[in-house]
């Protein structure tokens, strides 16, 4: 029975991991329904609605999960969240410095500088904001496995839900461009969807990591945030309130922050 019970917690971790790769997958596999590359306005207020639900994941999923279970201990409760956020922050900064990537809307490469491709530097550049999605979805698993933080294993899978829903447009924001580019509609899916592999390995090796940690779980949670927000403010609102029809971008936020707020406490 107790190895039942193991194997049936194991399971759902695994698929809850997986959840956000399917999200980015199936929006990967957009390229093959659409002809060209995607209405601005489509782009725009997907790109707000993907930064609504990592705004509302940051907040409800991680900073105020962070603060509650340093509070229920006795100790500083804005502490590990203010110095977790600050260096989820800094980490992103500096992966954003280091890696060489290429953001949709820009023709100069960021990053140190090298000869890569540019549908390359397009896929690195959603890689590099997979990784804190992904470490956001394990430490929130790991919160649930530990019972810490009042976590539980249905609002992990809340958050898993929703980050994997802000993935399905990102998956088809990253294909058609390389389709646009040259790629072949199969090519430009498998490239699309393996952009969004890199968040269950993330999530994994956070789960492993806090296991060996578990005190550290207030600063995982909020540096997750943190590293999340950084994507957002340095990212996707720039992109979804460049041009014309900057106004759907902030249309999608609202209707990103509103769903992931109701599903986070529905379900958490």
């Amino acid at each position: 029975m107790l190895y039942t019970m193991i194997l049936v917690i194991k399971m759902n971790v695994f698929i809850g991991l997986m959840i956000p790769f399917l999200g980015t997958s199936l929006g990967a596999a957009l390229v093959f329904l659409m002809k060209d590359k995607m209405n601005t306005k489509i782009e725009k207020l997907l790109l707000g609605f993907a930064s609504g639900v990592m705004i509302a994941a940051s907040i409800w999923s991680l900073m105020i999960p962070s603060i509650d279970q340093v509070a229920s201990q006795g100790g500083i409760a804005w502490l590990p969240a203010s110095v977790g956020f600050l260096l989820g922050i800094l980490f992103l900064l500096i992966l954003d410095s280091v890696i060489p990537h290429l953001h949709l809307k820009s023709d100069e490469p960021e990053g140190l500088p090298a000869k890569l491709k540019k549908s390359t530097m397009l896929i690195l550049a959603v890689t590099l904001h997979n990784i804190p999605e992904g470490m956001a979805v394990g430490v929130i698993f790991a919160s649930a496995l530990l019972d810490q933080s009042g976590m539980t294993m249905a609002g992990a899978v809340a958050l898993s839900i929703g980050i994997a829903i802000q993935n399905f447009p990102e998956g088809a924001i990253i294909s058609m461009p390389l389709k646009s580019s040259g790629m072949s509609k199969t090519k430009a899916f498998v490239f699309g969807s393996l952009s969004g592999i890199v968040e269950p390995i993330s999530a994994f090796l956070t789960i492993v990591m806090t296991r060996y940690i578990a005190a550290a779980l207030p600063y995982l949670l909020s540096f997750a945030a943190g590293a999340m927000i950084y994507v957002v403010v340095e990212e996707l609102i720039p992109e979804s309130q460049s041009g014309k029809h900057s106004n759907l971008g902030t249309i999608g936020v609202s209707i990103g922050f509103v769903m992931m707020m109701i599903l986070d406490t529905a379900l958490g």
